[in-house]
């Protein structure tokens, strides 16, 4: 099999000829810059003065390029947004330096400003005469969304506030997608990752808009969460205006790029902590479920493309609610949370979910764990979620930047050992 028909087979729960593999086709399923450049050097791809690419500069994503893409035996590539989390595009590479020494490129417009005491702020759409929206703490990996909520007056709140960053996908844009996934379809035999935004529905990294220079409506992270049982009519009528835009976007989007693409980047909402999730079923049934099945239903009568839901977390309870509103992937699998063992999720989930994901624990084991602990969890990991099909490879989130550079190499060598026992 090539690397889609790989991936096909998995999303169809049937057995590929190996498990398929997944670095960097998403924004929770990447590696960060600092762990991109010790991988690359400990490798021999990384030649004296080269830098890596940030690509995404909010969690400071470095790029996967061909040449790491084939090490890693990864079988998928995204196409997606030419926005960054900041408003900026990734074009005009400049360099620049991570707090840990790492050499890197960033794009033009990444303009940023230290603060006394070692912080780093960022601000919208490079625009330094704005508010800063993002700030990366002294010896920090990433930025954090600087929350800059205006007063909330509830007599004249107005949902179209809530809805600024919404709008109907441009001919330059369209064009864009449809010469990106042209080239990847032709130049590639990966599967291409759709990100298109707008679907991503209370998903709390994008609420504060920080590529917003002067966000209106409720921007505060724990405002927007109280609100849900404080203005349950005011979130309701914000996620179906947006649907009414995205539904728009999407069918636009379909005519550009076709059935290139294989999967669809629909939800990155966290509804899962460590314990428990923090929604309780009959809440996502009443609140997030009716949009999510309008997206899931449109892409699944009009298209052939895959629809992926992100949620970190102890989830279980809430795998069957995202079924019945047509999920077929479900990311990161966090099988260290309560309530998610692997054995259990695939008998009762296993014929009717994929799992993007679960490959091994990026809190514990890859960050803590010893080289053998890598390799024999990565091992284990396949041979569950892996049977029959039905999973992609992923770690457990994005690879992190302290992570020991022996385990990056346990990690790529446990994936070459499941390469060649299945060539």
């Amino acid at each position: 099999m090539n690397s889609r028909e790989r991936v096909q087979a998995a999303l169809e729960h049937r057995q590929p000829d190996r498990v398929p593999i997944d670095f960097g086709a998403t924004a929770v399923t990447g590696i960060s810059a600092s762990a991109v450049y010790k991988l690359r050097v400990a490798l021999g791809l990384h030649k004296p003065g080269e830098r890596v690419k940030v690509i995404e500069p909010y969690q400071m994503l470095g790029e996967v390029d061909d040449a790491l893409a084939a090490r890693l035996g990864a079988d998928c590539v995204e196409l997606g947004a030419r926005k960054t989390l900041f408003g900026f595009e990734n074009v005009g590479w400049k360099p620049w330096t991570l707090h840990d020494g790492t050499p890197v490129w960033v794009p033009e417009a990444f303009n940023t400003t230290p603060e006394p005491n070692g912080d780093i702020l960022m601000y919208p759409e490079g625009d330094r005469s704005a508010p800063p929206s993002g700030r990366m703490p002294a010896g920090g990996f990433y930025f954090d969304t600087i929350i800059r909520q205006p007063p909330i007056d509830d007599s004249r709140l107005d949902v179209a506030d809530n809805l600024e960053e919404f709008s109907l996908i441009t001919d330059e844009e369209l064009a864009d997608y449809a010469r990106r996934a042209e080239h990847l379809y032709r130049n590639t035999d990966r599967a291409i990752v759709g990100s298109f935004g707008g679907t991503s529905f209370g998903d709390i990294a994008l609420v504060p808009a920080p590529w917003l220079k002067y966000p209106k409506g409720i921007r505060d992270v724990a405002e927007w969460y109280m609100s849900a049982l404080t203005r349950p009519a005011y979130i309701r009528e914000v996620f179906e205006r947006q649907a009414d835009i995205a539904l728009q976007n999407l069918a636009r989007i379909h005519q550009a790029v076709g059935n290139r693409v294989s999967v669809i980047f629909v939800s990155g909402t966290d509804f899962g902590t460590q314990r428990a999730p923090f929604i309780s079923p009959d809440a996502y049934r009443e609140l997030y479920a009716p949009v999510h099945r309008r997206v899931n239903d449109w892409v699944h009568r009009h298209t052939t493309w895959k629809t992926f839901i992100h949620s970190c977390g102890a989830v279980e309870p809430l795998i069957g609610e995202f079924i019945a509103a047509g999920f077929d992937i479900l990311n990161p699998v966090q099988f260290s949370a309560a309530g998610m063992d692997p054995q259990r999720l695939k008998a009762k989930y296993g014929d009717r979910i994929v799992f993007w994901g679960g490959g091994v624990d990026t809190q514990r084991t890859l960050a803590f764990g010893t080289p053998d602990e890598v390799r024999a969890e990565v091992r284990r990991q396949i041979a569950i979620l892996g049977a029959g099909g039905g999973m992609v490879f992923n770690t457990v989130h994005n690879v992190q930047a302290t992570t020991p550079t022996e385990n990056l190499l346990a990690l790529v060598a446990a994936l070459q050992e499941e390469i060649s026992a299945a060539s």
